[in-house]
C-alpha cells in the first residue's frame, strides 16, 4: 500500500509543471487556477465562529486544532525531498525578509504583537516576533534599553485599526463649495506637490552657480536666500498672520491656539496665535522652502520651535491623505475607462512621508505628545491612539531615577531631560482624527527616530540585512537639535542624508497609477523639504545645509553673527593667549595643529614648574592621537574620555588634583556629557577651540575651584587657524576674530577678570 501511494503521488508529481511545483512547494497547496473539479456537488457546511475569531491569529489556530494533512501535503513533502538544496536556498532568503521586515516596525516590538500585523504577514510567521535589539552593545534581541518597560502583548491586539489607517480602502467626500477650487489654487502644498520639473532645469542645476539674496527680518535677523534654479524668489516679513491664510488643514484652525496658548501671553494671547518667532518661522516652513535655523537652544526656544514644526508636519500630512482618500472617492464614483490616470497622481512610492530626526527618546515623546494635541484641542471626543500605554512606557521616564542632588548648569539640565536613550525608531500613521503608533514603517505617514536607529536599519555597503526603502518618499525631512549629533556620531547624520529619496529596490505593493511623475523620475529630493534646527554655526552641519538641500523652492539660512564671544564669561583675572598655526588647505589642518602643538607649545609645559595643565581636546581621534604620543613619550599624564569608567575619571581626577600626574588629557564629548568640575588647574592648553562657545567660559572659571592665591601664575593657551573663523568669532567676537585672521602677528593676548 505504501509503495502504491509513492507512487501514485510521483506520478501526480510528475504531472506538474515547473511553475505548480513552485507554487505547491512555496504554499503547500495546488494553484487554485490548476485545481481539479470533481463534478459532484459538495454540501455546503456551516460553521459558527466566536466573536474573538476575527482577532485571533494563525499560531493560536495552530495550537488549538490539529491541521489533517491533506494529499497536496504529502506531495509537499515528496517535492522537498528531491529539491533540499533549492529548498534550503529559498528558506535562507524567506528568513531575510522576515527579520529585515521585523527591523522596519520598532527594534523594542519583540513581545507586543499586534492583531494586524499579524494578520499581514499570511499565516507566515509574524515578522514583528522577530526584533532588533536596541542596544548598541549587542544584547540579546529583544532586551529594552534600561528603564524601559515591556507590555504584556494582550494590550495591543487593535485588529480595527489596520483598516481604519490604511489609504487604499478609506474615502473621503469632496470638499463642497463654490470657492474650494481657488482655495486649492493657493494652497501652497498643492503648489509644491503639482509644480512640474522639466528635464532641462534638472540638469542645470548641476551647472548653474547659486544665486542669493540676503533680507533682514525683525526676529530672525539676516536671512540668506538661495537657489540652484534659474528663479530666485524671496518673501517679506509677516506682519499680521490670518489662520485662515495659512490653509490649515481642519482642525488645526481650532487645536493651535490652544496648544501655543503657552507660549502666548496678555495682548498677544489675542492678536495672533503665533509668537514672533513661531510666525516667521512658519512663514518660511509654510513656503516649502529648506530652512536652516542654528539659534535653537533648548533652554530659550526649544519648545516653541518644537511646536511649530509639527504644526507642520502635522498639517502637511492631513492634506496629503485627504488627497488621496479624496481620489479614492473619485475613482469609485467614476465609471470603469472614465477619467485621466495622471488626475489621481497624488503618491510616493512608498507610504513615509515625513521623517523626524530627533537625539532622545524624551525628545520623541514630546513630539507624539503634540500631534495629540493638535489633533484633539479643545474637542471633547478623544482621538483614537493605538499602542499608547506601550509608547509612554517606553519613551517615558521615572522621575525618581534622576539622583537628587545632581548640580548641573541649565543649559544641561534642559537638554539631558526624561529619557535620553539614543536608540530608537518607531513609526506613526495619521488619519483623520486618529493616531496608530509602532505602525510598520511602510505602513506609516510620519518616522520618528535617532541618527543611530536609522544607521542599524540602513545598514552598510556588503550588509545582507539592510533597508533603505522607506526614505524614497520623504517629503519633509526635520532634523532637530543638530548639534547634539556632534556629540553623538555625526557619520550616522552623513550616512543617512546619502541615502535620502534613492530608488527603492522593491515595489511595496505600490500602485504605480497613483504615484507621481516627479517621484518616478529620482526628482524626489528636489521637492523634499529640509528643516535643520540646531544651537551653533558649525562647518560640518552648514555643509549637510549646502551639499544635500536642493530644493527647487529654494533656500534660506539664518546667518547672523556674534558681537560679543562668549571670553566675555569668564570670570577669572586670566591672560589668553591665542596662536595661530599655518595649515596649506582644509585637510593638512589636523596634522598642523599636531605638529605645532608637539614642536611649539608641548615643550613649554615639559617643565616641572608648569604641572597641572589641562589639554581640553574637542575631537576624539585627536585624543587618541595625543595619547599614544604621550605614552611614546613618557610624559606623566593622565586622561579622561567619554569611554573611561567611573573609578578611572575619579582616579584621573585625585591625582590631577594631587600634583601627581602633570598633564590631564580632557576630551569635550566626557565634558558635553558629565559636566564635571575639573579642580586642581593651574594651566590650560585648547587644542582646538570648542565646538559650543560656552564651553570656552566653563572650562576657563573652572580655575576658581582651587583659588589658592595661584591667580598670578594661571595661563591659557588657544591654537587657532584661519578654517576655525567661526569657532573663533563665537569665542572672541566677529570684530576680533576677524582682526586676528587679517593680522599678520600669529600671537594674539587677552585678558579676562581684571579689575
Amino acid at each position: 500500500m505504501g509503495k502504491r501511494g509513492s507512487r501514485s503521488q510521483s506520478q501526480l508529481l510528475n504531472t506538474l509543471t515547473k511553475k505548480q511545483k513552485k507554487h505547491l512547494r512555496d504554499f503547500g497547496e495546488e494553484h487554485p487556477f490548476y485545481d481539479r473539479v470533481s463534478r459532484k456537488e459538495a454540501k455546503p457546511q456551516i460553521c459558527q465562529l466566536s466573536e474573538s475569531s476575527d482577532s485571533s491569529d494563525s499560531e493560536s489556530e495552530s495550537e488549538s486544532e490539529p491541521e489533517q494533512v491533506s494529499g497536496y501535503h504529502k506531495l509537499l513533502a515528496t517535492l522537498k525531498n528531491v529539491s533540499d538544496e533549492e529548498e534550503e536556498d529559498e528558506e535562507e532568503e524567506e528568513e531575510d525578509s522576515i527579520v529585515d521586515d521585523a527591523e522596519m516596525n520598532d527594534e523594542d516590538g519583540g513581545s507586543d504583537v499586534s492583531v494586524e500585523e499579524e494578520m499581514a504577514a499570511e499565516s507566515t510567521e509574524s515578522p514583528e516576533n522577530v526584533a532588533l535589539s536596541a542596544d548598541p552593545e549587542g544584547k540579546e534581541d529583544g532586551e529594552g534599553p534600561p528603564g524601559t518597560s515591556q507590555a504584556s502583548p494582550e494590550e495591543f491586539t487593535d485588529a480595527k485599526h489596520e483598516s481604519l489607517f490604511s489609504l487604499e480602502t478609506n474615502f473621503l467626500e469632496e470638499e463642497s463649495g463654490d470657492n474650494s477650487s481657488l482655495k486649492a489654487s493657493q494652497d501652497p502644498f498643492l503648489q509644491h506637490v503639482n509644480k512640474e520639473l522639466k528635464e532641462k532645469e534638472i540638469q542645470a542645476v548641476a551647472t548653474n552657480p547659486q544665486t542669493t539674496h540676503e533680507l533682514k527680518w525683525p526676529i530672525l535677523g539676516q536671512l540668506v536666500f538661495s537657489s540652484k534654479f534659474q528663479k530666485l524668489e524671496t518673501c517679506k516679513p509677516p506682519k499680521d498672520i490670518d489662520l485662515k491664510s495659512l490653509h490649515l488643514q481642519k482642525p488645526l484652525e481650532s487645536t493651535w491656539t490652544k496648544t501655543n496658548s503657552q507660549f502666548l501671553s496678555g495682548p498677544q494671547k489675542s492678536s495672533s496665535p503665533f509668537t514672533p518667532l513661531q510666525k516667521e518661522l512658519f512663514l518660511i516652513m509654510n513656503s516649502y522652502r529648506d530652512l536652516f535655523y542654528p539659534k535653537r537652544t533648548a533652554l530659550k526656544n526649544g519648545e516653541e520651535i518644537r511646536h511649530v514644526y509639527c504644526l507642520h508636519v502635522i498639517n502637511h500630512i492631513l492634506k496629503a491623505n485627504a488627497q488621496v482618500l479624496g481620489n479614492n472617492s473619485r475613482r469609485r464614483s467614476q465609471k470603469f475607462g472614465v477619467g485621466d490616470d495622471d488626475d489621481f497622481r497624488d503618491q510616493g512610492l512608498t507610504r513615509p512621508k515625513v521623517l523626524i530626526v530627533v537625539p532622545f527618546r524624551e525628545a520623541a515623546l514630546r513630539v507624539v505628545q503634540l500631534f495629540i494635541s493638535l489633533l484633539e484641542g479643545d474637542s471633547k471626543k478623544k482621538i483614537i491612539v493605538s499602542n499608547k500605554k506601550r509608547f509612554q512606557g517606553e519613551y517615558g521616564s521615572d522621575p525618581e531615577e534622576r539622583p537628587p542632588n545632581l548640580k548641573r548648569p541649565e543649559d544641561y539640565e534642559a537638554v539631558f531631560v526624561g529619557n535620553i536613550d539614543d536608540h530608537f525608531r518607531i513609526g506613526v500613521a495619521i488619519l483623520q482624527r486618529s493616531i496608530r503608533l509602532y505602525a510598520p514603517f511602510y505602513s506609516s505617514d510620519i518616522l520618528i527616530a535617532s541618527p543611530l536607529g536609522l544607521r542599524t536599519i540602513i545598514g552598510g555597503e556588503g550588509e545582507k540585512k539592510r533597508d533603505f526603502d522607506f526614505l524614497s518618499s520623504i517629503e519633509l525631512l526635520i532634523i532637530d537639535q543638530a548639534d547634539i549629533y556632534l556629540m553623538q556620531n555625526w557619520e550616522h547624520v552623513l550616512h543617512l542624508m546619502n541615502h535620502m529619496n534613492l530608488l527603492p529596490l522593491d515595489s511595496h505593493g505600490v500602485d504605480f497609477s497613483r504615484v507621481r511623475m516627479w517621484s518616478l523620475n529620482n526628482w524626489s529630493k528636489y521637492y523634499r523639504q529640509t528643516l535643520l534646527f540646531g544651537a551653533l554655526q558649525d562647518a560640518q552641519i552648514n555643509s549637510v545645509f549646502n551639499k544635500y538641500c536642493v530644493n527647487m523652492q529654494g533656500q534660506v539660512a539664518v546667518r547672523n553673527v556674534p558681537m560679543t564671544g562668549s571670553i566675555s564669561h569668564v570670570l577669572v583675572q586670566l591672560p589668553h593667549v591665542f596662536q595661530r598655526m599655518e595649515a596649506e588647505n582644509l585637510a593638512s589642518v589636523i596634522d598642523a595643529r599636531f605638529n605645532f602643538f608637539v614642536n611649539k607649545i608641548l615643550p613649554q609645559y615639559r617643565d616641572a614648574v608648569m604641572s597641572h595643565t589641562l589639554i581640553y581636546i574637542p575631537s576624539y581621534f585627536d585624543f587618541v592621537r595625543l595619547r599614544n604620543y604621550f605614552k611614546k613619550e613618557e610624559l606623566n599624564f593622565t586622561h579622561i574620555c567619554e569611554y573611561t569608567q567611573k573609578s578611572g575619571v575619579s582616579r584621573a581626577r585625585h591625582f590631577f588634583l594631587q600634583g601627581e600626574k602633570q598633564f590631564l588629557l580632557f576630551t569635550e564629548r566626557f565634558h558635553f556629557y558629565k559636566r564635571y568640575t575639573i579642580k586642581g588647574i593651574r594651566n590650560l592648553i585648547f587644542y582646538e577651540l570648542p565646538t559650543y562657545p560656552h564651553f570656552y567660559s566653563e572650562i576657563c572659571n573652572m580655575l576658581r575651584a582651587t583659588n589658592r592665591g595661584e591667580e598670578a601664575t594661571w595661563t591659557c593657551t588657544v591654537l587657532y587657524s584661519k578654517y576655525d573663523a567661526q569657532r573663533l568669532a563665537a569665542v572672541v567676537g566677529v570684530e576680533r576674530a576677524a582682526q586676528m585672521l587679517q593680522s599678520k602677528k600669529n600671537v594674539h593676548l587677552f585678558i579676562t577678570g581684571e579689575k
